[in-house]
């Protein structure tokens, strides 16, 4: 879902932060604990106003009582939910940057500046009644997101984020999944006769028969075993695995632009994993509460025409993040 890119996933975006050499730099946590604030209504509402309408462009306000998890929570209130999380996370990730002195340069506050103009005259009648965002909001907001996502470069700078071709290698292969070892060997030997391989897996494979991508430490050992050797073309000898015996073609031995992809993948996942280990730390020494009577009365579908859905884009574009 678009939310998972542009809000909760805003923090494993910014938030795949900190490497453990940064963690050596020693920065300093607060024994006192002490609850810090949140943002004002109209702050939250600049949020809560463009994430909605997001998907109200998509989905029109038929979404907002359409039940999403195992126990049925509306959408309104599930995105409700992972706004306030967004936000929570965001003022936290600007204490620890204040902890970490880190200060913007006059340029950044400049191109913020410049920023908070464009975007705020881009609001209609409809947005600012509302939001009730004025323009000091507006650069409030973009100060906080741009400071969190150089908190990140900071913190991971010195992070290791190479990641090998044989870590990330990417494959192409047809799976044949059956229950009996003697149908499996079977199979195996029709395909060393010539027979071809998707025929055979239409005919016989108790699961999907079409072509699916493999990356390395993706399915188990005895799998990676017996198929990573494979080169194009090649049919394995009948394996086992989760109690279901495999006979698996390589279609591709080596696809390169998928193990591009999932060596970015690792690399995001690698700075998040090393910012966790300092996040976590200083979050339980700074709780953020993000309260407010707002958040049981704002009503997503009551938006007074309020059309404004480009915040992160427009600064996306700007700032280059």
């Amino acid at each position: 879902m678009r939310l998972k890119q542009n809000i909760t996933a805003f923090f494993l975006c910014l938030a795949l932060a900190a490497g453990t050499s940064a963690c050596s730099g020693g920065l300093p946590i607060v024994s006192e604990v002490r609850p810090e604030g949140g943002y004002s209504d109209a702050q939250t509402m600049l949020i809560i106003a463009t994430e909605a309408n997001r998907y109200r462009r998509v989905y029109t306000d038929q979404i907002w009582e359409v039940p999403v998890g195992e126990d049925g929570t509306a959408f309104q209130t599930y995105l409700l939910g992972e706004i306030r999380t967004f936000l929570r996370e965001l003022k936290t990730m600007n204490l620890l940057a204040e902890e970490s002195e880190l200060k913007l340069t006059a340029q950044e506050r400049e191109q913020l500046r410049e920023l908070s103009d464009q975007f705020y005259g881009s609001l209609t009648r409809e947005d600012l009644a509302y939001t009730g965002v004025s323009e000091d909001d507006v650069y409030a907001m973009y100060e906080d997101y741009h400071t969190a996502n150089r908190l990140v470069d900071e913190l991971t700078k010195d992070v290791n984020l190479e990641i090998s071709d044989s870590e990330a290698k990417v494959i192409t292969v047809q799976e044949i999944v059956v229950s009996d070892g003697d149908t499996a060997q079977s199979i195996c030997d029709s395909a060393a006769a010539g027979e071809d391989f998707s025929s055979l897996a239409r005919s016989y494979s108790e699961e999907g028969t079409g072509e699916i991508s493999v990356g390395r430490s993706e399915r188990s050992a005895a799998y990676e075993d017996a198929v990573f050797c494979l080169t194009d073309g090649q049919v394995s000898q009948p394996f086992w695995d989760n109690g279901k015996c495999y006979v698996v073609k390589c279609v591709e031995d080596y696809d390169e632009e998928a193990t591009q992809e999932r060596k970015e993948k690792l690399a995001v996942q690698r700075k998040d994993q090393a910012f966790r280990r300092i996040y976590d730390a200083f979050v339980a020494e700074h709780p953020v509460e993000i309260s407010g009577s707002i958040w049981d009365t704002v009503s997503l579908r009551e938006n007074q025409g309020s059309t404004t859905t480009d915040f992160f884009e427009l600064y996306q574009d700007t700032m280059g993040q």
